[in-house]
């Protein structure tokens, strides 16, 4: 069957819509059943090819460089080499597999150090995010840290996009990664934000419960972002916070509505700050100097310790705004 179909792009077509609905039903049958407190993992070797990764938590890729690959389908499977390659030239690519992975495990060396590596992953974070998505709280922070620009944020941040846009569906207008980590080369906290518009808060309200289910509990009591002297209505300026669950990636999702100022604002921020240099370096120097003032600064008085400097550049970056015809993207 495999010789018939991994080099055949047409019966390999036909085989999966004849095995793939059937996987799929039998899966959530399992699921469905497993306890409150499981932890489900699906082994799904078609997972990136199919564009399945955003309806999980968590993916998690265990990989092998092509020579291994081939040699273990030659020994252990009794494939000939040829129908070996024409199997793996039909899945994804390595490139494309990393997308997708939040985590990487290489399986080309002894089964032992992998295997240190899943042990290590299930009881650190496995186990922890699912306590945290059960029990609708977020992952523990502890006090700021200023880290180099990491190149995989961006990655990072599109998987997490991936699972909101799910999460939300017809109620989510757009998703976009803000704040620091969206600006290439900047020193900042390991922690990426997004920013889902919706229509009203009562959409947001009304998506609560599915957004914590995929791994991004609300926030209580954090309704409200700081009015600007231009425009202090204050009903321009409620939103709703939702946090990531995952112990080892830090997410917040500010969720807007479309066309208010904050909504705004966290668009035109991260905007600002790519396209002007000193700006940026300026920012990157407050938020170094905040967090190395107090070892025991907590999270949230480093945010409104910030708050100083953000009503300095506000101005700032709406002048910018005008001379450039900078515009939310649409």
């Amino acid at each position: 069957l495999a010789a018939m179909v991994f080099g055949d792009n047409e019966a390999r077509a036909r085989l999966n819509a004849i095995v793939h609905p059937r996987v799929r039903d039998r899966a959530a049958q399992l699921a469905e059943k497993a306890p409150d407190d499981a932890v489900v993992v699906q082994d799904i070797p078609l997972l990136v090819e199919n564009g399945m990764f955003p309806a999980f938590h968590i993916v998690i890729v265990v990989d092998a460089d092509v020579p291994s690959r081939v040699r273990r389908l030659v020994t252990d499977r009794g494939m000939t080499e040829r129908d070996a390659r024409a199997r793996i030239a039909a899945q994804a690519t390595t490139a494309e597999r990393k997308a997708a992975a939040d985590v990487w495990l290489d399986n080309s060396g002894d089964p032992g150090q992998v295997l240190a590596a899943a042990t290590e992953l299930w009881a650190c974070r496995l186990v922890p995010f699912e306590a945290n998505v059960r029990l609708g709280r977020c992952a523990s922070r502890g006090t700021p840290r200023i880290v180099a620009y990491d190149p995989t944020w961006p990655d990072q941040a599109e998987r997490i996009m991936s699972r909101i846009r799910l999460a939300a569906g017809d109620a989510g207008l757009r998703v976009d990664h803000i704040g620091p980590t969206s600006v290439p080369g900047l020193a900042t906290r390991d922690v990426i934000d997004v920013q889902l518009t919706v229509a009203s808060l009562a959409d947001a309200d009304a998506i609560a419960d599915r957004l914590g289910d995929a791994g991004f509990p609300v926030v209580p009591g954090l309704t409200r972002d700081t009015p600007s002297d231009d425009d202090a209505n204050p009903e321009q300026w409620g939103k709703r916070v939702h946090c990531g669950a995952d112990p080892r990636r830090w997410v917040n999702v500010q969720v807007r509505v479309v066309g208010t100022p904050a909504w705004r604002f966290a668009l035109l921020f991260p905007a600002w700050l790519r396209a002007t240099a000193s700006a940026a370096a300026e920012y990157a120097e407050v938020i170094r100097r905040l967090a190395e003032r107090d070892e025991d600064t907590s999270i949230a008085d480093y945010a409104g310790a910030k708050e100083p400097w953000f009503e300095r550049a506000r101005p700032r970056a709406l002048r910018w705004a005008r001379q450039e015809s900078w515009s939310p993207p649409s």
